[in-house]
């Protein structure tokens, strides 16, 4: 495989470059993808929405966003290859770069494959503009790997479902305007075959959302508890007990978006090197060259994945493979930024350098390697659909 550019990359990537120059400031220091992400107050909170709300708005006006949507619901029909070049060059920039993430690169192909018209017409123009702002509605507290086990319940009244059950970890949901749900509508069918997903209006009455402080001060997570919601029936997303074919699509949506970018760039930990005098270091010289391979390999692993995409085809055990490479990329990278401060890596906010950008990121490297599938999880696909390992007894087989 050639990992130059294609001339098709390279005329992009030009005209990339000079509207982001146009638009946007070059950033230098802190990512502002992460300073947009962990608000420590409501101010903050409000401000960070705000500035991504603005961006989002921007770059839509520029046709810079669902760049590999279909051209006939509002995108630009690229690949997937070419359409991570703008990602790769926005980073670069100081923006909230991935704020709408979950709503443009997962929930809104997810609509597209599996949504009715009506429901399309009604999300995915505002998804694009930023009007929408999407959270995902499936971890349970006794349904995060096996999300097949979710108890959560809806039944049907008439032309409405009615809603009842909790969801845990649900990122940004008390920024989410709108949310995909997974919900047990047959509790008779097995258990991959009685679920159904649901748009549902953060808004509805019978919605408590509970904000889950952190260990470093922030709410990026939240509780949210669905007492007797009433929910469209044509809001449903698919067909009714087909649910399980909707997650499959979201979340090997997640995978492409995870192979389009991290939480910290190399190049950053390489300036937090020279910043802080330690570029000169054999032992550290050492930890930054093995960390280079570990983002040149994520990625090639990246490339798997959305290779797979352009052509098609939904990304196989090779996503849980990158998946299970990027956690480890993370616990080595937060090793090393934390080695590289020295006792600095115990100071935090606005006294700490950069902010406390790299002590947020050491602290958030946990994430990786939970959500989205657990990395012993990953690691039971891959031992068994690559290896051919026989698989772990379980109960529900």
């Amino acid at each position: 495989m050639d990992f130059d550019d294609s001339p098709e990359q390279a005329e992009f990537r030009r005209e990339a470059r000079a509207w982001l120059d146009a638009n946007a400031e070059v950033r230098d220091g802190e990512s502002s993808m992460w300073r947009a992400l962990r608000p420590q107050n409501d101010a903050d909170d409000r401000w960070a929405l705000q500035r991504a709300r603005q961006w989002q708005a921007t770059k839509y006006g520029g046709g810079y966003t669902g760049l590999h949507w279909p051209v006939e619901v509002g995108g630009r029909g690229l690949s997937p290859h070419i359409a991570g070049v703008f990602k790769q060059e926005e980073s670069r920039y100081d923006v909230p770069a991935n704020a709408f993430q979950v709503g443009v690169d997962m929930v809104g192909p997810t609509l597209i494959r599996h949504a009715s018209k009506d429901l399309c017409r009604r999300h995915l123009d505002t998804t694009l503009r930023g009007d929408d702002f999407w959270c995902q509605l499936f971890s349970e507290p006794g349904a995060g790997s096996d999300l097949a086990g979710l108890t959560t319940r809806a039944f049907r009244d008439g032309d409405r479902f009615i809603v009842n059950g909790q969801k845990v970890w649900t990122t940004t949901a008390h920024w989410a305007t709108h949310g995909l749900l997974l919900a047990r509508t047959n509790p008779e069918a097995p258990k991959h075959k009685g679920i159904t997903a649901f748009v549902v209006d953060m808004s509805t009455p019978g919605i408590d959302i509970r904000p889950l402080r952190q260990a470093d001060g922030a709410e990026h997570f939240n509780e949210v508890f669905l007492t007797d919601v009433e929910i469209p029936a044509d809001n449903v997303v698919g067909a009714v007990d087909d649910g399980w074919a909707v997650a499959h699509t979201m979340l090997s949506s997640e995978r492409s978006a995870i192979a389009g970018g991290g939480m910290v760039q190399f190049d950053e930990i390489l300036m937090l090197a020279r910043d802080r005098d330690r570029g000169e270091d054999p032992l550290v010289r050492q930890d930054l060259a093995r960390l280079y391979s570990y983002f040149e390999i994520s990625r090639f692993l990246g490339y798997r994945v959305q290779t797979a995409l352009s052509h098609g085809r939904t990304p196989g055990p090779e996503s849980s493979v990158m998946k299970l490479h990027i956690s480890r990329q993370y616990e080595f990278g937060g090793d090393v930024m934390m080695s590289i401060l020295g006792a600095a890596a115990m100071s935090w906010g606005d006294s700490a350098p950069f902010g406390g950008f790299f002590q947020g990121v050491f602290m958030a490297q946990w994430a990786p390697r939970i959500g989205g599938g657990t990395d012993q999880i990953q690691r039971n696909i891959v031992g068994e659909r690559v290896l051919g390992l026989a698989g772990e007894p379980r109960r529900d087989r």
